[in-house]
């Protein structure tokens, strides 16, 4: 069937959101291959787009005071934690993570814990995938005290934004914006104009009232967020849900935060009453073993600004195949494979002829490079089959050259390990304090065959 002469057509890349009037291989602004879908243009008629504020002059920056922006506590102790201490007045934050992992569930508890504790509070929760009825329902299995929640089902754009204008509600959930369209497109919901649109205009709509708004975004099977990648640009801070689908247990880390410190971790267990905040979650990712084991060794890692210990596991034995393994879970494997050159560098450890298995244990995944020594010292153990004592704290990043760098934050790493019970740490010489810290014997190392001749001796 010919087109209508009078609908307009573009192309827009699914990838960064760029749009262009004619089908190309490759997206000209970013370059991804495959990624131009055609979209129906927006109509003749739709309405303009409204300005985050009214018209004003520019201003010196040295002339503009600023202010600390207000908080609103949820009451949910690590979702606090991880947006850098409750939600700002106009803030919109991105939700992703695997369906069914809890994503409603934790924003459902969180209205009811921020109406429950701020009576004048006044919370809308609009679904676009569930009934009001199946929201009470689950309200009433999960035993919420939901009373000041309210609640739309409504994927229609506009009626949306009629709805929060009319109810002036402090903290608004979308769920999903992906479900959600607008009449000024004529493109599917989900599709990239769609969504791009969607949370443009609820951004706006935020900035203009000042009511915060938790969109709910899917993720595709590679795990990051579905849509434009300008989403993610658009909001003020991205959350991502993690967790293994077999284990009880889920974590919520900050990714991009214009409020608070990036890479922030949330523990969440959940229950049979939804999920409940883990206050230590140190004692999640430290395993019991009832004698010493070779191959574990106990990281003081940093999360954001909260300090963790988490146990890091290595296993080698005899190659099997001519070509050696080297697999890594949790960490990263390039740098797994940087850290056994320089123990047959300058620790004359070789596993040239070794398969080699590093895990975290907990499922949490480690980027920071103070995790180094930790790791090359449960390799050791494991090659050396010398257990690491039970009481010992590793932390510090290792150079090619072999040498032991600094961590930022030591004090605080030393100071969760003492509160746990760890009596002996080795570390970077740089991190040591000035002064004692009670109970904890501060073992400080330059270089890493320094460190593999204290496991030796100990």
């Amino acid at each position: 069937m010919a087109r209508a002469k009078s609908a307009k057509f573009a192309y827009v890349c699914s990838d960064c959101g760029a749009s262009a009037l004619q089908w190309f291989g490759a997206c000209p602004s970013c370059g991804a291959a495959g990624t131009l879908v055609e979209t129906r243009a927006e109509r003749p008629g739709a309405p303009r787009h409204r300005g985050l504020a009214p018209a004003s002059a520019p201003q010196r920056l040295e002339r503009i005071e600023a202010r600390e922006a207000a908080r609103i506590p949820i009451g949910f102790e690590e979702l606090d934690r991880v947006l850098g201490g409750g939600l700002v007045a106009g803030q919109v934050v991105l939700i992703g993570g695997d369906p069914g992992i809890g994503k409603s569930t934790l924003l459902l508890q969180a209205l009811a814990a921020l109406a429950g504790s701020t009576p004048r509070a006044a919370t809308l929760y609009v679904s676009g995938e569930e009934s009001v009825e199946q929201l009470a329902l689950r309200a009433r299995r999960l035993a919420l005290e939901a009373g000041g929640v309210q609640l739309l089902a409504e994927i229609q754009l506009e009626r949306i934004l009629e709805a929060i204008e009319s109810a002036r509600p402090q903290v608004v959930v979308i769920d999903s914006i992906q479900t959600l369209y607008s009449e000024a497109l004529q493109s599917a919901p989900g599709s990239v104009a769609q969504v791009r649109e969607c949370a443009a205009q609820l951004t706006r709509h935020a900035k203009h009232s000042g009511c915060a708004v938790l969109l709910i975004g899917h993720v595709t099977k590679e795990g990051a967020i579905a849509g434009p990648r300008v989403l993610e640009h658009i909001v003020d801070s991205v959350l991502y849900f993690e967790g293994d689908p077999h284990s009880s247990f889920r974590l919520v880390r900050a990714i991009k935060n214009r409020f608070g410190a990036v890479n922030e971790l949330g523990v969440f267990a959940m229950t049979e009453r939804g999920l409940r905040a883990v206050s230590n979650p140190s004692a999640l990712f430290l395993s019991h073993h009832g004698a010493d084991v070779a191959g574990a060794c106990v990281l003081a890692t940093l999360e954001g600004t909260r300090p963790l210990l988490v146990e890091i596991q290595a296993l080698v034995d005899a190659a099997q195949a001519p070509s050696p393994r080297r697999l890594s879970v949790g960490l990263e494997q390039n740098r797994l494979a940087m850290l056994l050159a320089v123990l047959h560098r300058h620790a004359r450890l070789a596993t040239i002829d070794q398969d080699v298995f590093v895990n975290a244990v907990g499922g949490v995944r480690i980027g920071e490079p103070a995790a180094d020594l930790a790791v090359s010292l449960a390799v050791v153990s494991s090659l050396t089959d010398r257990p690491v004592p039970r009481d010992l704290v590793v932390f510090g990043e290792v150079g090619l050259a072999g040498e032991v760098r600094p961590a930022p934050r030591g004090q605080e790493r030393l100071r969760e390990a003492v509160k746990l019970g760890f009596r002996r740490a080795i570390m970077p010489r740089a991190n040591r304090p000035k002064g004692a810290i009670g109970g904890l014997e501060l073992i400080p190392v330059e270089r890493i065959e320094q460190a593999v001749q204290l496991l030796r001796d100990l």
